[in-house]
């Protein structure tokens, strides 16, 4: 095998961007088809100049665009203060989000709301890598994950990752973790009745994400937290993708009005900025004790000053809004040519197409003045900045008309 020839500084500092990036980065992503160079609202700027619609906010995370004036001043003014002071320290910026958090959770009953806690991470899979050891501390070795499921790439979160091709590179991984058939709820309910008294927690999504924005079927949240009840084990709801607002509720666990034990948040909470979070209640809130888990940077306070400003963005006002756009989105969608059906919630659409052009689709889009995803050929994903306006939507329906129809034949 030959070894590609070491491009010289000069040529390096010629080349674009994702060349630069190819050269010196590890290759776990492949070569980026563009590079981001600046961002305002709804829409990226790559490095030849071309104005791109953002209907993937970063995967799920740009929860309010880009350069939004609250998150610039509030991370400024932290930044400008103290940027961090690891978890020996208390900080408002964290606990004012504790707080929010605690709130959202149980919005009505301050009783209850007293038993809820909060754990700060700086991710989705170092959140459900935290609720994995919550499990672990029940004492109980059972943990039931959902086939297709996508939990993250930490050891601990890949075990509950119901997707063989993305585990099995890395086996052995953690044991006692079990599948069952997402939205199968007599299926769940036989796995966990081999053993009931040893299944710890009960994992899902509310809208599978990386499998291609499947929703679970309607009453399968509250067949889970029945069935956790019964059998004493914690239900967790993984809101990574799903909460901070983005399916129209905060968490879209409360479109089936269920209480999970334990939800895992990250992405749209931080407006951009790593954050993760744990939110538990009950008996899952006083799991862990002083020594059992940690993290340096978890809680990061110029984070969690953004995670202030997009929780206070959220108001009932703001989450009908994300309710209507999300409506006019998948009315839009479903009516062009090619769409066999969209699924989802709010502002977390699965398009299937009537044939597999999705990726062909994404890389014609870079042209075409519109930011896509594919998480396979027949689904594009839009999760678009939830700040995005009526007249963006419109745009967005018309370049996904025209791109569909051009790869159609």
């Amino acid at each position: 095998m030959t070894t590609p020839a070491t491009p010289t500084a000069a040529a390096l500092a010629d080349a674009g961007l994702a060349s630069r990036w190819s050269h010196s980065l590890m290759d776990n992503y492949g070569t980026p088809p563009v590079a981001i160079v600046r961002g305002h609202g709804s829409t990226l700027v790559d490095e030849q100049g071309r104005v791109m619609l953002d209907m993937l906010a970063g995967i799920a995370v740009n929860s309010l665009g880009y350069g939004h004036p609250e998150v610039v001043k509030a991370v400024s003014e932290q930044v400008a203060n103290f940027a961090h002071t690891s978890n020996l320290f208390a900080t408002a910026p964290a606990v004012m989000v504790a707080e929010k958090l605690r709130q959202r959770l149980i919005p009505q009953d301050p009783e209850a709301r007293a038993e809820v806690k909060v754990f700060f991470c700086n991710s989705g899979a170092e959140a459900n890598e935290a609720a994995f050891k919550l499990a672990r501390l029940t004492g109980r070795g059972r943990i039931l994950a959902a086939e297709h499921g996508f939990h993250g790439r930490t050891m601990g979160s890949l075990a509950m990752t119901g997707q063989p091709d993305k585990r099995e590179p890395f086996a052995p991984l953690p044991g006692g973790v079990e599948f069952y058939p997402y939205g199968d709820a007599e299926a769940l309910r036989a796995l966990a009745l081999q053993a009931p008294g040893e299944v710890a927690a009960i994992i899902l999504e509310p809208i599978q994400g990386e499998t291609g924005v499947v929703p679970a079927p309607e009453g399968f949240l509250r067949a889970v937290r029945e069935l956790c009840d019964e059998i004493g084990a914690l239900m967790i709801v993984d809101e990574v993708q799903t909460g901070a607002g983005r399916t129209g509720e905060f968490f879209a666990h409360a479109h089936e009005g269920v209480l999970p034990d334990v939800v895992t948040m990250a992405k749209g909470l931080g407006a951009g900025l790593p954050i993760g979070a744990v939110v538990a209640r009950g008996e899952a809130a006083r799991l862990f004790t002083p020594g059992s888990h940690g993290t340096t940077f978890g809680g990061n306070p110029v984070a969690c000053a953004a995670a202030n400003v997009v929780l206070d963005h959220l108001d009932e006002e703001c989450l009908a809004a994300i309710r209507l756009k999300g409506q006019r989105l998948a009315a839009g969608v479903s009516a062009l040519p090619g769409v066999d059906h969209v699924r989802g919630r709010g502002l977390m659409l699965g398009v299937v197409l009537e044939r597999p052009i999705a990726k062909q689709i994404v890389a014609a889009g870079y042209d075409a003045g519109i930011i896509l995803n594919a998480p396979n050929e027949r689904v594009l994903r839009l999760t678009p900045p939830l700040v995005i306006s009526a007249q963006e939507i419109d745009e967005a329906i018309r370049i996904l008309g025209e791109l569909i129809a051009a790869h159609a034949g």
